[in-house]
């Protein structure tokens, strides 16, 4: 969007609350993994080093209870035959796993800071589309998902992704290599009592994959719940002050214990039946252990094995079982993951704008001649709020837009701005249908300053500076005096480099308002849009402001959204709208004149004044 445009106006009385929910549908399960395991394949030699990593410190592992079982055959043969006992034998031994253990730990160091690589950089790609895909939504997506819900498919599932990309496909590469290297191991020393452990395998499957899908739903909703938390806090806190002032904290609470409480269901759920596979899992491998310690004993008494092999494969056993039992673990973070990675695909398939060319137009010599020819449009379906608009507004004329809330006076400027599309008929500046523009070019015609101020944290010179893209220093502060700011700027501690807080709280209303003006002014824009700009300011600012306003329309096209009707005497022309149509348009006298609604709105407005 063009720097001119300051912000998108919502549409008032369309934005989402926190019960309107995602409208995306759960993604498979198969599916959702395959594209997200699509996203690590720029990074494939990574992982490929991560896996020939994961083999050594896994190997080294894997070796060492065969060197101590040979320790303990040392032993007892010596004890059982009388002989001495051979210490160089041992130290030999000891010796071989002390290097096994130090490598075993260098090459799982370099593992986890290789995975931990892959997981950043594949999350961070995955966020940047991500945060282009916001930009490229149009604002009825925005209108129909809570802020907190995006913020939360932003921020919480992609961390959640992150998370289970570098610990879970870790465990799962070493888990892997650990299975195998054990089994091995085990059919080397005794294919028997391999056959004996092995039996516990098709049980371990059947646990992990009836608990994984069973387990899947409550994830995803666990996930739906947190977007719904986060958005109702989002809106809660952003509108403090009207939550007090309404009395409205105890339904608040209400509402968020609602709310918290189904989260904790949903949470609960997910974690209890994920977390039942963890005992099943060592239920299973102790099974396990108590076969090898049975049939390994009358293995030896047989003299068929050594007893440190059997100590060995005791070992191997327990190797075997960690693994199959941190599928548990392995398991709950991959579900996670793809209940997020769900909502993020939803988010990133989502339909956005259609992607223009600049057209073959010189913007520079479009002079704001705007016509509207039978312009309808709804923001729902079926639902039209402007039902059959046609009006001529000359290039450097001044339109004031008056009527009831609701009556479409925003709506308007959404479809100048082109934020919305029409529905029907068509919006020309100067002939040029506007959807033969591209959005840049439209809205970089435009400079809006709104009722509801909008200012990004930083210096206030650049805040101002947002107007137009390379501006000088000295355009800046002639933008600044034109909006009457200089002054109070210069009264701060540091002037133009004062640094905004959040919502630039620490000015007052009125001063962040003459900011968002210095800013349409230094954009010198076609057309100007003006929201009840002035009204957060005192008389006497407010008849500079005027001044300012007055000597920035020149020869511009302006559209002013007027509430109070003094501030609009002198346009060039007037419309009166209600219920999406025109119903009055004229000069101040002529529509006065008409003691029509105009004139009572006008009238009634004086009598309050008045009293």
């Amino acid at each position: 969007m063009s720097r001119k445009a300051q912000t998108n106006p919502a549409p008032r009385g369309h934005g989402g609350g926190p019960h309107g929910m995602h409208g995306e549908k759960p993604k498979e399960f198969k599916k959702t993994l395959l594209r997200l395991t699509s996203y690590l394949k720029p990074r494939k030699y990574q992982i490929i080093f991560v896996s020939i990593a994961a083999l050594f410190a896994t190997l080294f592992n894997v070796i060492s209870p065969k060197v101590l079982g040979d320790a303990t055959t040392s032993i007892f043969n010596s004890i059982t035959s009388g002989t001495r006992v051979d210490f160089a034998f041992l130290q030999r031994l000891l010796l071989i796993l002390l290097g096994l253990y130090i490598l075993s730990a260098l090459f799982s160091y370099l593992q986890q800071y290789i995975m931990a690589s892959v997981a950043q950089k594949t999350t961070a790609e995955l966020r940047k589309q991500v945060n282009e895909k916001l930009t490229r939504l149009p604002l009825r997506y925005y209108d129909q998902h809570p802020h907190g819900d995006v913020l939360s498919r932003v921020i919480n599932d992609i961390d959640n992704i992150n998370n289970s990309i570098q610990q879970a496909l870790s465990q799962i590469i070493t888990s892997t290599i650990m299975i195998v290297g054990t089994i091995v191991m085990m059919l080397y020393i005794s294919p028997l009592l391999t056959l004996v452990v092995l039996i516990t395998f098709p049980l371990s499957a059947l646990v992990i994959r009836y608990i994984a899908v069973f387990s899947q739903k409550h994830f995803r909703d666990q996930q739906k719940e947190l977007g719904n938390v986060n958005g109702h806090i989002e809106e809660m806190f952003s509108g403090h002050q009207v939550v007090k002032a309404f009395g409205y904290e105890k339904a608040a609470i209400k509402q968020f214990d609602e709310m918290n409480e189904r989260l904790y269901e949903s949470g609960w759920k997910a974690q209890f039946v994920s977390g039942i596979m963890m005992p099943l899992m060592t239920f299973v491998g102790n099974l396990g252990y108590v076969f090898v310690s049975i049939v390994g004993g009358i293995r030896v008494l047989s003299g068929h094995i050594n007893i440190g092999d059997v100590q060995a494969f005791i070992q191997y056993s327990q190797q075997l079982s960690q693994p199959m039992a941190q599928a548990a673990g392995i398991a709950n973070m991959i579900q996670t993951a793809l209940a997020s990675a769900e909502r993020v695909f939803a988010l990133l398939d989502e339909e956005e704008e259609k992607k223009e060319e600049l057209a073959p137009v010189n913007i520079d010599q479009l002079d704001g001649h705007i016509t509207f020819d039978h312009v309808r449009f709804g923001y729902e379906k079926g639902t039209p709020i402007i039902k059959d608009l046609s009006l001529d507004v000359q290039s450097g004329q001044t339109i004031a837009i008056v009527g009831p809330t609701g009556a479409g006076k925003t709506t308007i400027i959404n479809l100048l701005m082109r934020f919305y599309e029409l529905d029907s008929g068509s919006i020309s500046i100067d002939g040029k249908s506007l959807t033969d523009l591209s959005r840049e070019q439209a809205r970089s015609l435009f400079a809006m300053v709104l009722q509801d101020t909008w200012l990004f944290k930083g210096t206030i010179r650049e805040n101002i500076a947002y107007g137009r893209e390379g501006a000088s220093e000295e355009e800046i502060v002639q933008a600044a005096k034109s909006a009457y700011a200089d002054d109070f700027i210069r009264t701060l501690p540091d002037g133009y480099e004062t640094v905004l807080g959040e919502d630039a709280s620490n000015i007052s209303q009125g001063q962040r308002q003459l900011l968002t003006i210095a800013r349409a002014i230094l954009a010198d824009p076609k057309i100007l849009i003006l929201d009840e700009a002035t009204s957060s300011v005192d008389t006497r600012t407010e008849m500079n402001i005027q001044r300012a306003m007055n000597d920035l329309m020149v020869g511009r096209t302006s559209f002013v959204i007027a509430h109070r009707l003094s501030t609009i005497r002198d346009a060039d022309l007037i419309l009166v709208m209600n219920e999406g149509d025109i119903i009055e348009k004229g000069t101040h006298e002529e529509l006065l004149a008409q003691h029509g609604f105009y004139a009572d709105l006008y009238q009634s407005q004086f009598v309050v004044q008045a009293g």
